[in-house]
């Protein structure tokens, strides 16, 4: 058994001095002191090297901490967190590799740095977990489109419009809205296509202005994003994660820059917008890009926003039908409902393999299915 703790020193003594003092045998003396032959010769080795002061215990710290985080980088990483409060340590660690700083340390050793100096809740690390994620394999595939919640401001709120690549998390366009107007919504699209391109499809949720109800998704503002030729897709009703990568974005931007900063005006939003966008397309780096940055996987679309829309033409022997004023075509000497804002629009109708039943297309889009067997007047 260990030396008594309350007399450790003592025994320790007494037990050179029973060696020294008498011709007792080594082994019988450690048996009668419950400690091994090891200990025993250990204790008067050092005895004999330092005196009584090499009885006492010794610090277990190594003598050399050859991966000991240097005082400099503990304080950059300290720095970093302090201009980044939502940051973790492989984010900060990503970061400053980025900024070619050298030697740098585990993730595991910057998250005890931060814990160490009170810098990490462990109620709100436990939030965080894992998630499943999908993308589409190259730049402008898709974009993901919403709105952020309001932001308060000294006269009016703030409406964030956001829109982001879904393949390179690059942040297309970060506007302040007084309003969630399609006019709104709009004009600021129409800038993001003349920099960088019209996108193959983009994905909405189901409100205004790009939606309606489940019996009527479409709107003046998404019937000209297919007259562009972009494929408009909805998210599922009651079912944010759809848009995940819209709804975490959103997160970020609400604990980098709106908790960070007063914002007091529209123009304050959007200048401190642009310099995020910036910071998080160039700088940022970003865990699901294997800590790079969207910039290095982004690249602008071939596709150049046409000033002049074209015409809306469909291939010759499908079958074509004009909206009326209520929203209706007439087929058959049948009424069937399409959609008001499709108002004075062409839209072509191709049969399925049920009979009496045909999808409705308005350009490239499937915007409604019509069933004879069914009274949709």
């Amino acid at each position: 058994m260990p030396w008594k703790e309350v007399t450790t020193m003592s025994e320790r003594i007494e037990f050179i001095n029973e060696i020294q003092s008498s011709e007792n045998n080594v082994s019988e003396l450690c048996r009668q002191y419950g400690i091994s032959r090891t200990t025993g010769y250990k204790w008067l080795r050092r005895y004999i090297q330092n005196g009584s002061i090499g009885l006492i215990d010794r610090s277990r710290r190594p003598f050399n901490s050859p991966n000991r985080v240097s005082a400099e980088i503990e304080s950059a990483i300290l720095e970093v967190r302090s201009q980044h409060p939502s940051w973790g340590g492989v984010k900060i660690l990503a970061y400053l590799k980025r900024h070619e700083w050298s030697d740098l340390p585990a993730a595991s050793t910057a998250t005890v740095i931060l814990q160490r100096n009170g810098q990490l809740d462990p109620r709100e690390s436990c939030k965080h977990r894992p998630m499943q994620r999908f993308e589409r394999p190259l730049p402008n595939d898709l974009w993901q489109m919403d709105f952020k919640g309001y932001i308060r401001l000294k006269s009016g709120n703030c409406h964030p419009l956001t829109i982001l690549d879904d393949h390179s998390r690059f942040l297309v366009g970060l506007y302040a809205c007084s309003n969630q107007q399609w006019q709104t919504v709009q004009g600021h699209l129409i800038d993001a296509f003349r920099y960088y391109g019209l996108p193959e499809s983009m994905l909405m949720d189901n409100g205004s202005p790009w939606g309606d109800d489940l019996h009527s998704p479409h709107t003046i503002l998404t019937i000209w994003l297919m007259r562009l030729g972009i494929t408009v897709i909805h998210g599922r009703p009651f079912h944010p994660q759809t848009q995940g990568k819209d709804e975490r974005l959103h997160r970020t931007l609400q604990a980098e820059v709106i908790d960070q900063i007063d914002l007091q005006t529209m123009d304050d939003c959007q200048i401190q917008f642009n310099l995020w966008r910036q910071f998080y397309n160039f700088e940022r780096p970003h865990q699901a890009l294997g800590h790079t940055v969207p910039a290095e996987h982004y690249l602008p679309s071939p596709r150049k926003y046409p000033e002049v829309l074209q015409p809306i033409q469909y291939d010759p022997g499908e079958i074509v039908r004009k909206v009326d004023t209520n929203g209706k075509i007439c087929f058959r000497n049948h009424k069937f409902f399409i959609g008001r804002p499709f108002c004075y629009c062409p839209v072509a109708l191709k049969p399925t393999e049920t009979d009496g039943q045909y999808f409705v297309y308005f350009c490239n889009n499937r915007v409604a299915q019509i069933n004879f067997r069914e009274d949709n007047s």
